[in-house]
């Protein structure tokens, strides 16, 4: 355990500021509110707090827009602000991970105001500028990942500017080495506040084909997809350069010891996992979103598992994830039943966990009225179900107006659920989602074997998955039926005669077992066998 970093031992929450918790009454969340509920999670046991983005920012896409990588939006608080979150942050025994945005910034940062100021300004290089192509389009295929073109005329230089995603966030050129210098410095600067970590947004982005090829198209395509997915995002992304960069933001985080480097990447198990870099240098934790997508059937997980164990390099320590502000809330991908075989599923794997505000509680999906859509993804390609409001309303607190969130408005709606879908009633009751998730934290905060064991498949009977964990002797069996049948013939593994289950996934179970167990549909359990 003592060789062990914080980051392989704890467990990550995601905070997405603007839905946590209002304290002024603007309908939008604060890091005053992040700081008043501080205690709430310190006593869920998590041990690291994600928090998306704070900094100013005309608010395009919610902050992923960035005007200042130094400072705090108003919306937010103030640096003065920060400072307390993050001293209660420590004070509580919880670390602090910020949120860093180094593929583009705002339209309206001033370094892109002075680099299209003019061609010789000394910050256009900063940015990425193309001539158009003979017919005076843009100078390349390459698609917005919000649909459109990734490339926006400058009609005062005649020139195109490339943006991965909306024209009011325009890309940063990496292979400049005043610009990487400057965002090394944005690093150093919240480290020197204290921050513990960085999870680094679209960070398989940061390096473009220096050609600037087309990307080519994606025979895969169907109509009614997002537009970007007509084409295969070969040239326009994860470049065999980016590596260099991402360890060059390592060294930076190395400078001040113990501090996490964690990255955005959604793609293919091969080539995540390429993002830990030679010798380890990349990233510490390249997210691993596989559950984000996975067919949630014993085979298909058992399968995906053993795959991503397989694929990490010699040292590399995995990662999980069941949700995010980008993707639909587990409960509504899988259904209540499975949400609690997924908690306990997530909080048993071999590797670092990482939730999301309000999982917890079994939040859902919120249904948006077209009228009150906010996210730009959504108003760009209406009707295509890429919406991501849904999954970022606000946390449900307790039974009261607004789900204890603000006094006002809320500035997306609060689910019709939460008079009983709540922090408060589930606090209440012992057999609760709430409740599971505290039971399952506890006890892998006091296991050794659940945070840094050995993972063994066992196989799969039918719709359940059983593994091992194991560690100097100590040993857990769990098993999830993922099934809507139970199953009355679970086997314990040859050569093993007893154990005792220690939590079942309704919280009704603990007892002795010989030579075997049954699980009721939908049911999960954590067995700890005798000692070896």
């Amino acid at each position: 355990m003592s060789e062990a970093q914080w980051w392989q031992r704890g467990i990550f929450y995601q905070v997405y500021p603007r839905s946590f918790q209002d304290t002024n009454g603007d309908g939008v969340g604060d890091l005053d509110g992040i700081r008043q509920r501080l205690p709430y999670l310190a006593g869920l046991g998590v041990d690291a707090v994600w928090v998306s983005p704070i900094y100013p920012s005309p608010m395009a896409d919610f902050g992923y827009d960035v005007a200042d990588y130094c400072g705090i939006h108003p919306l937010f608080g103030d640096l003065a602000g920060f400072d307390r979150l993050i001293a209660e942050a420590h004070r509580l025994g919880l670390k602090l991970v910020l949120d860093f945005v180094p593929n583009h910034t705002s339209n309206q940062h001033p370094w892109f105001l002075e680099a299209r100021s003019s061609p010789n300004s000394a910050k256009r290089d900063w940015y990425i500028w193309r001539d158009p192509a003979p017919d005076g389009g843009p100078p390349n295929n390459w698609i917005s990942n919000f649909g459109g073109p990734a490339w926006t005329l400058d009609t005062a230089s005649g020139q195109y500017y490339y943006h991965a995603f909306l024209k009011q966030q325009p890309d940063l050129n990496w292979r400049n080495p005043e610009l990487r210098a400057a965002m090394h410095d944005v690093l150093r600067f919240w480290m020197n506040r204290g921050v513990d970590g960085f999870r680094v947004d679209v960070i398989w982005h940061l390096m473009k084909d220096p050609e600037f090829r087309d990307d080519p198209l994606n025979p895969a395509y169907r109509d009614g997809e997002p537009e970007v997915s007509r084409l295969l995002q070969t040239r326009s992304t994860d470049q065999p350069d980016v590596h260099g960069i991402i360890a060059g933001l390592r060294a930076v985080l190395e400078e001040y010891g113990d501090r996490v480097l964690i990255g955005e990447i959604y793609l293919p198990v091969e080539r995540l996992v390429t993002y830990y870099g030679d010798n380890l240098e990349g990233a510490h934790l390249p997210f691993n979103f596989q559950l984000l997508h996975a067919s949630w059937t014993a085979p298909a997980l058992a399968r995906l598992i053993e795959d991503y164990e397989a694929a990490l390099p010699k040292g590399g320590w995995p990662n999980w994830v069941l949700g995010n502000h980008d993707r639909p809330r587990i409960a509504s991908r899988i259904g209540p039943e499975r949400a609690r075989l997924a908690a306990m599923l997530l909080l048993t794997l071999r590797g670092t966990p990482t939730m999301y505000y309000g999982d917890e509680i079994g939040m859902e999906n919120v249904p948006i009225p077209a009228d009150q859509a906010q996210d730009p993804w959504e108003k760009n390609e209406p009707g295509l179900g890429v919406g991501r409001d849904p999954e970022r309303t606000p946390m449900q607190w307790d039974g009261s107006a607004n789900a204890g969130f603000t006094t006002g408005r809320p500035w997306l709606p609060v689910a019709r659920d939460h008079a009983h879908r709540n922090v408060e009633a589930q606090s209440a009751d012992p057999h609760s989602l709430l409740s599971l998730y505290r039971r399952l934290i506890a006890l892998r905060r006091t296991a050794p074997t659940l945070q840094l064991g050995s993972y063994g498949l066992v196989g799969t009977a039918g719709e359940a998955l059983i593994f091992m964990r194991e560690h100097e002797g100590e040993r857990f069996l769990i098993a999830l039926n993922l099934g809507d049948t139970p199953r009355g013939d679970i086997a314990l593994p040859a050569g093993e005669t007893h154990g005792r289950i220690l939590i079942s996934t309704e919280l009704d179970r603990e007892e002795s077992v010989q030579g075997g167990f049954w699980l009721r549909p939908y049911e999960g359990v954590i067995v700890q066998l005798a000692k070896t």
